[in-house]
């Protein structure tokens, strides 16, 4: 019994120095493809770059600016042009039975300007309404922008921690693999009984389970990481947490991201919005003044054959005061308060889970601390317990089942603190987006910042043309 502990505590040791080869093997490494390893913010970036859904969000904003040029074209005039040509045959009946034919070509060109001069002020609201579209449109994409990144931070740690667990757990199926070897050679030795040998590979049948788990695990973060980055992962650096970057309080996150978060400025401007609304229904029940300039010429369209070809200009003003229309103007206006009481309401509800979000990340962020802290602690404590346990397997004080819990308390004590290191990063960048700032700028990436200021100001007072400033 001695011979076969103290062997089993040889077997601990050897895996245990394998570990420590193993990883002075990967410092060498480390070195060797430092340059080739990709960093927390370097992935930021691509994601910030090339994302999908970022990208999708980035063209609906464009296309909200056009709401800006179309409100805006009520205050320029409208131009038509016609042209129109024919064939007639024409027979006249003519006093004294006098019958007069004739085949004409009617032709009549003309040009029609209309100016609104007063339409109730609709033109003015809607150019407020479209301009606060496109507030709350760069903030609803501000906040996309923040969903993206902290994805991306999400995905890069699952796909470091995954990956470290898999380490973590070939190290203990090596561990298991040896024992479960000389434990079957002692058994047919006579040394041991069956019992030993099935503990041991019941163990080994365990750990083998727990690496397919992580290599299923490991497979699916990375699949998740090229999704959200756009490429696959390579080799990834340790991930940095963003505490320098974070309010000192509760007290202090909770007022940033009222004042802030871009959900909560979103729905500020929805109430906008819905307000300049009413005064877009409203103006549909004041009158309309507009003015109409018109020149035509026209030959060969008297049937009476009494004028070959007439010429006219004009310029007309025109008043129209609406008196009843069934009731649809002032159900529309009752249809808009409405909303604009429904947006004040989604604003309250968005404040309240901006403050919700802000204290959930600011308790888990301080519970991702101390949970590192004391994941730490086990891990050293399993280590000198295994190594406890390994000393006293090569006296014979202990069994060959002792030497294989302490190894997998200390597997499980890695797998914690793995898992609480991931933890420990994401949370700090979920408190950042609570509070509303996940962005290039805070972060100070290395990439310019997406300004959806400059295709706003491209197109607001373009008069004409189908190409958008991209080209297209």
């Amino acid at each position: 019994m001695v011979e076969r502990a103290a062997d089993i505590g040889d077997v601990a040791r050897r895996v245990l120095l394998s570990g420590i080869g193993l990883g002075a093997l990967a410092c060498a490494l480390l070195a060797d493809t430092a340059a080739r390893a990709e960093s927390l913010p370097e992935a930021l970036v691509k994601a910030y770059q090339t994302n999908p859904q970022l990208n999708a969000e980035r063209a609906r904003q464009r296309a909200t600016d056009e709401n800006v040029p179309q409100a805006l074209a009520g205050y320029r005039p409208q131009i038509s042009a016609g042209l129109s040509v024919g064939l007639q045959a024409v027979r006249d009946q003519l006093p004294g039975n006098v019958i007069q034919t004739a085949t004409l070509k009617p032709w009549q060109i003309g040009v029609t300007v209309t100016q609104t001069l007063f339409n109730g002020f609709k033109t003015a609201n809607s150019v407020r309404v479209a301009e606060l579209q496109v507030q709350s449109g760069r903030e609803a994409l501000r906040n996309v922008g923040q969903g993206v990144l902290l994805d991306a931070v999400t995905a890069y740690t699952n796909v470091l921690a995954n990956q470290t667990l898999v380490e973590a757990q070939r190290s203990n199926v090596a561990f298991l693999k040896e024992t479960q070897a000389i434990t079957q050679r002692r058994l047919n030795a006579g040394d041991v009984t069956p019992t030993d040998t099935a503990q041991a590979e019941a163990r080994l049948n365990r750990g083998l389970a727990d690496l397919n788990a992580a290599e299923v695990n490991f497979a699916i973060s990375q699949a998740t990481y090229a999704q959200v980055v756009g490429n696959a992962p390579s080799q990834l650096r340790p991930a940095e947490t963003t505490d320098r970057l974070l309010p000192r309080s509760r007290e202090d996150a909770l007022a940033l991201a009222l004042r802030e978060h871009p959900a909560v400025t979103a729905a500020g401007f929805d109430v906008d919005v819905a307000s300049t609304s009413i005064r877009v229904a409203e103006s549909s029940l004041m009158p309309n003044v507009s003015v109409q300039g018109s020149v035509s010429r026209a030959r060969d369209t008297d049937s009476t054959l009494g004028t070959f070809g007439t010429d006219q200009a004009s310029v007309i003003g025109q008043v129209t005061q609406p008196i009843y229309d069934g009731g649809t103007a002032a159900s529309q206006t009752r249809q808009a308060k409405e909303v604009a009481a429904q947006s004040r309401l989604v604003l309250d509800q968005v404040r309240n889970q901006a403050k919700t979000a802000v204290v959930s990340a600011w308790v888990a962020n301080e519970g991702a601390k101390i949970a590192v802290s004391a994941s730490e602690s086990e891990v050293k404590a399993a280590e000198v317990a295994l190594a406890g346990v390994q000393k006293e397997a090569a006296g014979g004080q202990r069994t060959t089942v002792d030497v294989l819990n302490a190894q997998q308390d200390l597997i499980t004590a890695r797998a914690r603190l793995i898992g609480a290191q991931r933890d420990r990063v994401v949370a700090s960048y979920t408190l950042l987006s609570a509070v509303g700032r996940l962005d290039v700028k805070t972060l100070n990436l290395k990439t310019p910042d997406y300004l959806p200021e400059v295709h706003y100001h491209q197109v607001r007072d373009a008069w004409h043309g189908l190409r958008t400033p991209s080209g297209r």
